[in-house]
């Protein structure tokens, strides 16, 4: 675990973790209010009677008090951006219980982008990581509380319910579609891969991790745009086709309806231009 950045409101660590499939899990307790997301791997995380997959894209959501158990029974380690949050904060940006008892989101396109850009803030010192830390926790709370609504449906489906084999079926496509989003790729090629007929990997893709084959796969591509927009030696253009778009205005459009700004933009507060960060906390309501 390295500590990226700490104010009062508000903590950033990265967390690496390299425990081997098999490993007996131990029961743990959330400190603080958390939003933490997935970078790499997968892991499964039990808390409050319920049981999440999760892979790159998703969010853990850790609620001060409650005890929690992490799990690899699939795959070996993980990656994930933690934000930590002050008790202050969270009563500012949103403390509706529903909202931080959902225990994890499925990959959501608007928190995989900001996510980036709280991870680009970590590798560049231009900017300012505690601010796009805060923005990706605004969104968060946005996002959750439609979330929170749906709480109940989400729970019917809940992986809790789902074979071992079939979960490790769901998470390993969808480690082959992070590591092939670049290529084309269809509902056929990648339900082969997981060895089920089309009709049934769609269901079983969607119980296990929230999203289907499809959205999970644009997903990992804007994650993947996210990230390679904070190079500022590769065109816009060359960023789209190089993470699978193969229009570069369902790209532009695509990217803005997640970011709330256009790549351009987007790349600009990578590079360190706060006006923009700043612009879409206050669109948040954080004043």
């Amino acid at each position: 675990m390295t500590r990226i950045t700490e104010s009062r409101g508000l903590a950033i660590y990265d967390y690496r973790c390299q425990i081997g499939v098999g490993a007996k899990p131990f029961v743990e307790q959330h400190a603080r209010n958390s939003i933490s997301f997935v970078r790499k791997g997968s892991f499964g995380y039990r808390t409050r009677g319920q049981h999440y997959e999760l892979v790159a894209g998703s969010v853990l959501v850790g609620r001060a008090g409650d005890d929690y158990v992490c799990s690899h029974d699939h795959v070996c380690g993980d990656e994930c951006l933690s934000l930590q949050l002050a008790p202050e904060l969270v009563e500012t940006i949103g403390d509706a219980d529903a909202i931080w008892s959902l225990g994890a989101l499925p990959p959501v396109p608007e928190l995989m982008v900001m996510a980036e850009l709280a991870d680009a803030a970590a590798r560049h010192s231009g900017i300012a990581p505690d601010e796009a830390g805060l923005l990706m926790a605004a969104r968060f709370v946005a996002v959750a509380g439609e979330a929170s609504a749906a709480k109940s449906a989400m729970s019917d489906r809940r992986a809790a319910i789902t074979p071992v084999r079939d979960r490790r079926r769901a998470v390993e496509a969808a480690l082959w579609l992070d590591q092939h989003a670049h290529q084309p790729v269809d509902l056929e090629t990648v339900s082969r891969q997981a060895g089920l007929s089309p009709f049934h990997f769609l269901r079983l893709f969607a119980r296990v991790l929230g999203v289907t084959p499809h959205q999970y796969l644009v997903r990992c591509r804007l994650r993947h745009a996210a990230r390679l927009l904070a190079d500022p030696a590769r065109s816009v253009t060359d960023v789209a086709f190089d993470v699978g778009f193969a229009d570069l205005s369902n790209f532009v459009r695509t990217f803005r309806r997640a970011a709330g700004v256009s790549p351009r933009a987007f790349r600009k507060a990578a590079s360190g231009e706060r006006k923009i960060l700043q612009e879409r906390i206050a669109a948040y309501s954080l004043g």
